[in-house]
């Protein structure tokens, strides 16, 4: 459990290292959820057999989310999913210049060289469902929102 006054520095220290890292793949989960994968890709075993490109670092949004760019909301969770592959194709290769939270109650943004932005944006009850995951070391770990505050899984 962290400390409440303690949330911003701990996820600043964690997600610091996307900072520069391209987005190099976008991908639709279960639903409305999207996977945001960055830096290097390599492939990983999905749970159903198939293979899936991975980034050093990734951002999943289970569901209520947006993507902006600087006058308007370009799609979201709730968007006709035909204008979805397209608004992905423009983050491609873009770099991430900042990461940061938001919100009484955690909510994360990403915002890219070529001037977008991903958010997550929780509209129903509960918290924000999104979680920042880091495969660069040797155990994969991650961060995420959870009663407690902002918390940090597997191995650091």
């Amino acid at each position: 459990m962290l400390q409440i006054g303690m949330e911003k520095n701990t996820f600043d220290a964690f997600a610091s290292p996307l900072i520069g890292l391209p987005l190099r793949h976008v991908w639709r989960g279960y639903g409305s959820a999207i996977f945001l994968e960055f830096g290097e890709l390599k492939q990983s075993l999905k749970r159903d057999g198939s293979m899936q490109p991975s980034g050093q670092m990734s951002l999943m949004i289970e569901w209520s989310w947006r993507i902006e760019d600087r006058t308007s909301i370009r799609c979201g969770s709730w968007s006709d999913e035909a204008l979805w592959p397209d608004v992905f194709a423009l983050l491609l290769g873009s770099e991430v210049r900042h990461v940061k939270t938001f919100g009484r109650l955690p909510e994360i943004e990403v915002g890219l060289s070529n001037e977008m932005h991903v958010l997550s944006f929780m509209t129903d009850e509960g918290l924000p469902a999104w979680t920042l995951f880091d495969r660069r070391g040797p155990q994969e770990c991650w961060i995420s929102v959870e009663q407690e505050g902002l918390t940090i899984g597997g191995h650091r």
